[in-house]
């Protein structure tokens, strides 16, 4: 149990480094960022898995042997339980009257017809009684008539259910982690996705799982409803959905609202993200489509202005230079879903929903470095080998931002842009954030944790105890009955469930009414506070 204490301590200290450092499989953007920033102590704590800790071999190492050193204190606790739960109690003391909270008293029954009585006695109260053997013999040569019963076992049973489900719990989010994989996609209305991998996002998988192997299903965003009470604060959202759950198998249609996932076998979808998408329309001096998509706008507050990035790699244009740089397109606005122009903060939204929609947006054109095969980020322009483009629209000509209005016509094309191209927003759409986690192991991991909780209510609430009745001959007839017992854990309440007994003995084998030989119970005390003799007896 030492080991098992020492090597905790050591698996939550070593889970330290996992939450001060970022760590690739949650933000390897961040991991990147904090190599660059530190390139001395970066590397060291990359070659011994800093930014990887709970895949680190060292990490596994501690859970491991975690594990073997539970698995052993379980296996030896569990065979010494066994073994007492077929072991018959502790005999009785020579005099258990004596013991705290003890009374004899004298029965006109013979000893060994007491003694049968008062083992009934304690097995109505659900006591594992046994009286000693016919031929067994006092010190004195005399037969030995006692009842030695014990109750409070589902203690000691409640403790090794908690240690068990304990190393279930922890096996069951091992095998889960393992199997199991989550992943973050943005469907704009009208689309879907496939589960696969290249149609997330971002995607954290376990050691095990085959992503070539992912459970075939598809689903499609039909259309997602969000609505808001009178001061913007969210009411309800609804993501209507069209789902097959293989490659042939029929469509289905399904609502998912926030913690009402759809479950797919051992998969579920969650919605957990949603916001705008306004359409974008590049045009070439002629009028014809040369670029269209829907981009999503990131939210920054509660009013859902969103900040939109729009990138067109190739939009037709011919490089110019001596170093024939591209001659790439790309945008950043502002959206606000109800616009209203403040004074001091300019163009605002006031609601939530698109009532009014406008945007403020402001072109560059030049190198996106897009062709260079590093990652960037989607929401942000890398302004180095770009110019910012003088725009004409409806906030007049030559500006370098312009107001555009998706739902007026009039109000929502960009004039002016290098070749004679123009961009246009015509819509707005909405998009939900989707994940889909799965756990294989989610139902035994549920089971396993309840099994702690019942096994440590269990260990706290239930007291273990024990009871002895003796019966001896009486110098007149009849017998001598003494009782007495001892709990193992400081129980107030064992006083009364003694002297209980007593009286339910005592009525039992006949004793007088009012028998002075019989002497009141004293409260209990726990088996420490119990004399040498009798403690020693009982071990």
């Amino acid at each position: 149990m030492r080991t098992a204490l020492l090597l905790l301590f050591l698996l939550a200290l070593a889970a330290v480094p996992g939450s001060l450092l970022p760590q690739r499989n949650i933000n390897p953007l961040r991991v990147e960022q904090y190599l660059k920033d530190h390139s001395t102590i970066g590397p060291v704590l990359d070659r011994f898995s800093g930014f990887d800790v709970f895949a680190a071999p060292w990490f596994a190492a501690i859970y491991l042997l975690l594990f073997i050193s539970l698995i052993g204190c379980l296996s030896s606790r569990i065979r010494w339980h066994a073994r007492a739960l077929f072991t018959a109690p502790p005999k009785a003391p020579a005099r258990p009257g004596r013991l705290p909270g003890g009374s004899s008293w004298t029965s006109p029954l013979p000893p060994d017809e007491a003694a049968e009585i008062a083992r009934g006695v304690l097995r109505g109260r659900r006591f594992r009684a046994s009286v000693a053997p016919a031929d067994a013999r006092r010190p004195d040569g005399t037969p030995d008539h006692s009842v030695a019963a014990e109750k409070g076992y589902l203690r000691e049973t409640g403790n090794l259910v908690f240690h068990v489900a304990l190393v279930g719990l922890l096996a069951a989010v091992g095998f889960g982690s393992w199997f199991g994989y989550s992943g973050t996609t943005l469907v704009v209305s009208g689309d879907g996705f496939a589960n696969t991998l290249v149609s997330y996002d971002q995607f954290s998988g376990g050691k095990l799982v085959n992503t070539a192997k992912l459970q075939p299903f598809s689903l499609t965003l039909d259309r997602f409803r969000a609505s808001y009470q009178p001061n913007g604060e969210p009411a309800d959202f609804r993501a209507d959905v069209s789902y097959a759950t293989d490659l042939d198998a029929p469509t289905r249609t399904s609502t998912i609202r926030v913690n009402h996932p759809l479950i797919l076998h051992d998969a579920k979808v969650y919605l957990i993200g949603h916001g705008y998408a306004p359409h974008f329309v590049l045009r070439d001096a002629k009028g014809t489509v040369v670029w269209q998509n829907n981009v999503p706008c990131t939210p920054r507050d509660g009013m859902f202005t969103s900040t939109c990035t729009v990138k067109i790699p190739d939009a037709g244009l011919a490089p110019v230079g001596t170093r024939r740089e591209p001659q790439q397109l790309a945008f950043s606005g502002v959206f606000t879903p109800t616009t209203r122009l403040d004074p001091t903060r300019g163009y605002v939204s006031i609601f939530p929903a698109a009532t009014a929609p406008g945007m403020t947006i402001t072109g560059f054109v030049g190198n996106l470095h897009l062709d260079e095969g590093v990652p960037q980020n989607v929401y942000t322009v890398d302004t180095r080998d770009m110019k910012q483009i003088p725009l004409t629209g409806p906030a007049g000509a030559g500006r370098t931002a312009q107001i555009l209005a998706p739902n007026n016509p009039r109000q929502r094309t960009l004039t002016g842009l290098p070749g004679g191209l123009s961009l246009e927003v015509d819509s707005v759409a909405e998009f939900a954030t989707f994940q889909v986690k799965a756990d294989p192991a989610k139902r035994e991991a549920l089971v396993f944790a309840v099994l702690i909780i019942v096994g440590l209510i269990a260990s706290l609430r239930v007291r273990r105890r024990r009871v002895w009745v003796r019966a001896r001959p009486a110098s007149g007839g009849g017998s001598i009955v003494e009782i007495g017992g001892l709990s193992r854990s400081h129980g107030d309440g064992f006083a009364t469930e003694l002297a209980d007994l007593t009286t339910g003995v005592r009525e039992a084998t006949g004793a007088p009414p009012r028998d002075k030989a019989a002497q009141p119970a004293q409260p209990a005390q726990p088996a420490e506070a119990a004399e040498p003799k009798s403690r020693e007896r009982e071990r």
